[in-house]
């Protein structure tokens, strides 16, 4: 699980078209404190699939950008899968779990 701050490291995530999950975590929310914990053990447990995170406080221009350039509602925490480049799935706050991302990848 890799730590995305800039705008342009996520864009290269986007242009290698490489499926990906994109975690966006809250550092003050304890929903986002628990979905952190899923996603980070998902994240463990599957290794064959790259995962990424940003932390909202620290990262807003990129957070911003992504609810913008993608069409979705900015929610944290919010949980992204993207397949070439593009966003298939996403879920937010306590949907966030290990099954359910992994059911995503199948």
């Amino acid at each position: 699980m890799k730590k995305i701050e800039q705008v342009d490291q996520f864009d290269q995530l986007l242009t290698k078209g490489d499926p990906f999950f994109f975690f966006k975590h809250s550092l003050t929310c304890p929903i986002s404190a628990s979905a952190y914990k899923e996603f980070s053990q998902f994240a463990k447990n599957n290794e064959e699939v790259e995962t990424y995170y940003l932390a909202v406080q620290e990262s807003r221009e990129l957070s911003s950008r992504i609810a913008e350039q993608h069409g979705v509602r900015h929610e944290s925490p919010q949980v992204f899968f993207f397949k070439e480049g593009k966003p298939i799935w996403h879920t937010s706050h306590n949907k966030i779990k290990e099954q359910t991302l992994k059911e995503q990848m199948e």
